[in-house]
């Protein structure tokens, strides 16, 4: 029989204590943090299980809490831009549709040019929308703004702008305009005034051309125009050899004739010959080459320099390849390529938030308000000629017989040129409706693909917003305990240890001659 000693009573009285207390401790822990563990080592399960759940609800929250408001902020401000985009692009077709009606007066046509010569200021402005700082239409360039916010007239780009024979268009040049003479002396038959010989009156001039972006060139170079076949292989146009219905024929690139000189003869051009001017940042063609580059359904690359840009125009780097020359020593290149902006919102999920003004805005809308403007312009212009000549014709200093017939020639030549004025108006304001129909069909399309990126937001938000729910319930259910339960265990254990320590005392206050 073994021997029971008051130190073993001792020892093992102790041990059953500290084992009610550890487990006290552990359950007053738990009551405390209403964490199942305290430490990895408590359960090395729940550890690493918690430590998942609780990389995995970083991430959703990350995504939640800021990837899908930041991806909401950006497409909020690109639906707004382009709602005002689309409300300035109908206000301009409406003035289009109107300007393309037969009938007009000054005072209409005087509303009609008020109203383009304000919303031509709002063009591209919408372009310039940027979110937190960061421009929403300039692709990767967020720093950079979508028009030139002020003159600038040192800069210098070298652009290659691609153009195609589906750009090619009418346009009415005119000679012989009428100058309003000042004294009775220049009313007299055979005057040497500055107007329009009274014999001579004023003619049409109907060419194809090509409008570029800008206006105000610098420098072209003859073979800085390119023809590009249908393998993509580039020539020159300056000298290349094309068929026409009379036989093969040699193009001509003239790049070095002013307009004012070529207005000034009369408006001359070969049937092969294409003429740049740089002042109006036209290719005029003549018949055999509109017809061949038609016909072949033909692209052009155009390389020009242009220093210099007004306030509202578009810079270059958004829409072209080009290199900014403006310091020689450090050019500065840009490629013209897909630039998409993409915010991760859920587990390998990311969504497109940026929309490039390429896409939406053409680089000619501006120059076709300015033509539109242009034409308003020269038809009030023509109007207010024939009402002072009218007028003239009325004062005592020109009732002699003499002045009176020069003075009905004057009016007549006047008349003529209002009426081209009048039938060029309502032709590029008739073009106007298709183009500006076609600019708003960008925009809505635009606006159609943001609502879809948008609603697929909504729905990724919704997803995470469930899948945070769950994150948290797994989470809790890993790591939490209920209060109520460990309330419970604490009071057992605690009434456990304090019998414990009962037992012990009642035990060890006997000694080994009681037992005996």
């Amino acid at each position: 029989m073994m021997r029971v000693t008051n130190s073993m009573i001792s020892r093992n009285s102790m041990k059953n204590m500290n084992n009610n207390k550890i487990n006290v401790d552990t359950l007053n822990t738990q009551m405390t943090t209403q964490k199942k563990i305290d430490r990895p080592s408590d359960d090395p399960i729940i550890a690493i299980r918690a430590l998942r759940l609780r990389s995995n609800l970083n991430e959703l929250n990350q995504y939640y809490e800021r990837n899908i408001p930041d991806a909401q902020s950006w497409l909020e401000i690109t639906e707004g831009a382009l709602k005002n985009m689309e409300a300035i692009l109908e206000n301009i077709y409406v003035k289009c549709v109107d300007g393309s009606t037969d009938v007009k007066t000054q005072e209409d046509r005087a509303a009609i040019l008020k109203d383009l010569q304000s919303l031509r200021k709002q063009v591209y402005a919408e372009g310039n929308a940027d979110c937190a700082g960061r421009s929403v239409f300039t692709g990767y360039k967020t720093n950079s703004q979508l028009t030139f916010l002020k003159d600038d007239k040192d800069i210098t780009y070298q652009i290659t702008e691609p153009v195609s024979y589906e750009d090619i268009e009418e346009k009415r040049y005119y000679s012989n305009l009428v100058t309003v003479p000042n004294t009775p002396g220049e009313v007299q038959p055979g005057a040497p005034g500055e107007g329009v010989d009274i014999n001579d009156m004023p003619k049409e001039h109907v060419f194809k051309r090509v409008r570029l972006s800008y206006e105000g060139m610098e420098t072209m170079n003859a073979n800085d125009i390119k023809i590009i076949d249908a393998n993509g292989t580039a020539s020159n146009l300056n000298n290349f050899m094309f068929s026409t219905e009379n036989g093969d024929a040699l193009a001509t690139v003239t790049t070095n004739l002013s307009y004012a000189d070529w207005e000034k003869n009369g408006f001359p051009i070969g049937d092969s010959e294409v003429i740049f001017f740089k002042e109006t940042g036209e290719l005029v063609f003549g018949e055999n080459i509109a017809t061949y580059v038609n016909s072949q359904k033909s692209q052009l690359n155009v390389t020009y320099t242009k220093q210099g840009f007004n306030e509202g125009e578009i810079r270059p780097e958004h829409y072209f390849d080009c290199t900014n020359v403006t310091d020689k020593d450090n050019p500065i290149n840009y490629v013209k390529e897909n630039q998409e902006i993409k915010f991760t919102v859920a587990f390998k999920q990311e969504l497109t938030v940026n929309t490039q003004a390429s896409d939406v805005l053409d680089a000619s809308i501006g120059r076709d308000v300015d033509e539109l403007t242009n034409a308003v312009q020269a038809a009030i212009a023509a109007h207010d000629k024939v009402d002072k000549l009218k007028a003239m014709k009325e004062e005592q200093q020109y009732s002699d017989e003499n002045s009176q017939k020069a003075l009905a020639q004057w009016i007549e030549a006047a008349e003529k040129e209002a009426v081209y004025a009048d039938d060029n108006m309502q032709k590029i304001y008739a073009r106007g409706v298709t183009k500006f129909q076609n600019y708003k069909d960008r925009v809505k399309l635009a606006r159609t693909d943001l609502g879809s990126r948008e609603n697929r937001l909504q729905l990724t938000e919704n997803r995470m917003s469930n899948q945070q729910s769950t994150f948290e319930q797994l989470k809790s259910r890993n790591e939490d305990m209920e209060l109520s339960d460990i309330i419970i265990e604490y009071t057992a254990a605690y009434n456990a240890y304090q019998a414990s320590l009962q037992a012990s005392a009642k035990a060890n206050g006997q000694t080994l001659l009681n037992y005996l």
